[in-house]
C-alpha cells in the first residue's frame, strides 16, 4: 500500500464519518482527541498517565494532519498551513486543559491517607474506644 493510497483511504474514512455522524470536522477533532486522551488515561493508570495520554493525542493529531497533507498533495489541492494548525489546535485543546487541571486534582504523594472510621465505635472519640 503506497503512502498516497493510505492517505486517500484515511481521507475517505474521515469524510464518511463526517457524513454519517452529522458533525463538522472541527467537532470530530475535539471528540477524537478527548476519546483517545480518556482511553489512554483509563489504560495507563500509573503516575504520568496524563502525559502519556497527551502525547498519544499529539501523535494522533500530527499523524492525521500529515495524512491529510499527503492526500491534499495527491489531489494537488494543498490547504494553507493555518488550516492544519487549526485542526491540531482543536484536537489538543481539551486534552491539554484536562492535563493541566488533572495535576491539581491528583492526590499528593506525601499527603497522609485519612483513616476510615466504621463499626460500633465510630461515634465514640479516640480516647473512649
Amino acid at each position: 500500500m503506497t503512502l498516497t493510497l493510505l492517505a486517500a483511504l484515511f481521507e475517505e474514512r474521515k469524510l464518511s464519518i463526517v457524513s454519517s455522524v452529522g458533525l463538522g470536522k472541527d467537532a470530530l477533532h475535539i471528540y477524537f482527541g478527548l476519546a483517545l486522551f480518556l482511553a489512554v488515561q483509563l489504560v495507563w493508570r500509573r503516575r504520568g498517565g496524563g502525559l502519556i495520554a497527551w502525547g498519544a493525542v499529539l501523535v494522533m493529531a500530527c499523524g492525521g494532519e500529515w495524512l491529510d497533507l499527503q492526500a491534499e498533495i495527491g489531489r494537488s489541492a494543498v490547504q494553507p498551513d493555518a488550516a492544519h494548525w487549526h485542526d491540531i489546535w482543536n484536537t489538543m485543546f481539551w486534552p491539554t486543559m484536562l492535563l493541566i487541571v488533572g495535576r491539581w486534582l491528583e492526590p499528593r504523594a506525601d499527603a497522609p491517607a485519612q483513616a476510615v472510621i466504621s463499626g460500633e465505635n465510630a461515634e465514640r472519640g479516640f480516647e473512649q474506644a
